[in-house]
């Protein structure tokens, strides 16, 4: 039933910008309702960030790196909980997120947190006072997933490993349970009112990382157009004029690695690089949990052994991959 009335929303898109139904979002309840009985994860994640920003001034560069691929794995298996992909049954992130991570890293099938590693450590080495170390997500679900992605922000800027992050969300709602200026709003607002004083610290810090402008929100009607990201700089040149002034734009989900790789039945061995179809506005890492019928960039053998013993393994949600493609 979501997907029918997210299609329906897409064609309606015109008029769902004007009054008196452009603030009305049918999707609101499920989505405030998948953050709510999330709570637990959610507290555990602000309790061990906000415990980490006390020493992270005395982290050294192994132990940054390795906090890194921590907060980045809790973004990349936070895209499980999406209410399209449940269709609307509890899809919330119920325990905390850190205590499985290590039993999770063999359903990584492309792991490339080390080239993010290198890239974000090599672009703050040539920053200047000139030029700040842009980096942008590109969200998808809202609820638990937008916490951990907002987690992950509040890192690269305590960590000075970037100078601003750029968030890039729907413009309008769209499909169930994608993340609105609204939704990424009133997540920053439900955390700084919260009772627990973790959710309310992280809260109140993102509450001034948006007011002194080193966090900012974009939204823009591309995101919800029926286009595969090949065809930006020809429909919506602002916008990837926009992405190329990134250091590293990160892509949360499925739909946009979909959208990254023209939604084809590729061959499990193809190049992501070759997928995305001369899309490189900006060096760019798809965080992404399998749930649709495509992927790119395995070696050779790896796709079909799993299809031999588990056939749902691309639909299931239960595997992830972190790819990264260097800009031309």
């Amino acid at each position: 039933m979501e997907n029918v009335v997210s299609v329906l929303i897409y064609i309606c898109s015109p008029s769902i910008l004007s009054p008196p139904i452009d603030n009305f979002d049918v999707f609101k309840e499920g989505k405030a309702q998948n953050f709510f009985e999330s709570q637990e994860a959610v507290i555990a994640l602000c309790t061990y960030f906000q415990e980490l920003l006390k020493n992270i001034k005395d982290l050294d560069e192994k132990q940054l790196q390795e906090e890194l691929f921590k907060l980045l794995q809790v973004s990349l298996w936070g895209n499980k909980c999406d209410l399209s992909f449940s269709a609307g049954e509890d899809s919330s992130q119920k325990s905390s997120p850190l205590q499985s991570l290590e039993s999770l890293i063999p359903y990584i099938l492309v792991n490339d947190t080390e080239k993010l590693w290198s890239l974000l450590v090599n672009a703050k080495k040539r920053n200047t006072e000139k030029s700040n170390v842009r980096f942008d997500i590109i969200l998808d679900n809202a609820g638990f997933e937008l916490v951990s992605d907002l987690v992950l922000a509040d890192f690269l800027l305590s960590s000075k490993l970037a100078d601003e992050v750029h968030f890039h969300g729907k413009s309008i709602p769209w499909y169930v349970s994608d993340t609105t200026k609204h939704d990424f709003n009133w997540t920053v607002k439900q955390l700084q009112s919260a009772n627990h004083m973790w959710m309310s610290r992280c809260g109140i810090n993102w509450e001034g990382n948006l007011k002194k402008g080193v966090w900012v929100y974009h939204d823009h009607m591309f995101w919800t157009l029926p286009h595969d990201f090949s065809s930006m700089a020809e429909v919506a040149p602002d916008l990837y004029a926009d992405l190329q002034k990134s250091n590293l734009l990160l892509f949360k989900g499925d739909l946009n690695y979909r959208k990254l790789t023209g939604d084809r039945k590729w061959e499990y061995t193809v190049p992501f690089h070759q997928a995305l179809n001369k899309f490189h506005p900006a060096p760019l890492c798809s965080l992404r949990t399998l749930k649709s019928d495509t992927v790119v960039g395995l070696k050779p053998g790896q796709g079909e052994h799993i299809q031999a013993s588990e056939p749902e393994w691309m639909v299931s949600g239960k595997y992830g991959v972190v790819q990264f493609d260097a800009a031309l």
